[in-house]
């Protein structure tokens, strides 16, 4: 028989005193009440378990702000522009003057059914990184556009050793033509001499 029991029979079935009951069961008379009051109202229900989670969430936010989320989810995805998180977070602090955390955000969004479940990633140690292993074993080449702040557009040319990761020649051009990329090869294997094999996306190689 539970404590709960004990002292509700006790106080209700052989009419003892309320302090008396405490004191014969080392509780407090407050506990007492706070039983009694449960057992007139849930009968005996009262006697069960108690939930332990707290009726209301410290973190929760109000439900106002809980449709603000969703609506400008719903309006930016409209717009065709990003609704995630962060932008969603920015909106509010920018023109509401409410600052929620993406992670919040995101998890309102997942309880109304605004986000679709990703699959799951494979763990990293399935994947098989491709390194040479030797030095000079073999190089990888390849450029990347780059705009300036004047606005004028450039190429970046590397040409990296694939087993240390190196940059051996970083160059930058207004575009890299097919005379720039066996000049600037040539220039990397002066410095460092001949990599027994090259690997590159360059068409004009």
């Amino acid at each position: 028989m539970s404590k709960a029991r004990l002292v509700i029979t006790a106080v209700v079935a052989e009419r003892r005193k309320p302090s008396e009951v405490a004191a014969a069961y080392g509780v407090a008379r407050s506990w007492i009440y706070e039983l009694l009051a449960r057992y007139r109202a849930e009968g005996e229900a009262a006697f069960g378990p108690r939930p332990k989670r707290p009726k209301t969430s410290p973190r929760a936010i109000p439900d106002t702000t809980v449709a603000l989320i969703i609506g400008l989810r719903k309006d930016l995805a409209g717009q065709g522009l990003d609704a995630g998180p962060d932008t969603i977070a920015w909106h509010l602090a920018r023109h509401h003057q409410l600052r929620v955390s993406p992670a919040t955000i995101s998890r309102y969004l997942a309880r109304a059914g605004l986000v679709t479940p990703q699959p799951s990633k494979r763990p990293k140690s399935s994947y098989i990184r491709f390194a040479a292993e030797l030095p000079n074993e073999c190089w990888q080449a390849g450029f990347t556009h780059y705009r300036l702040a004047d606005g004028a557009g450039t190429e970046v040319l590397t040409w990296l050793d694939d087993h240390s990761r190196y940059a051996l020649s970083v160059t930058a051009h207004h575009r890299v033509s097919g005379p720039v990329v066996p000049a600037t090869f040539r220039a990397a294997v002066a410095a460092y001499g001949p990599p027994a094999s090259t690997l590159t996306d360059i068409q004009a190689v």
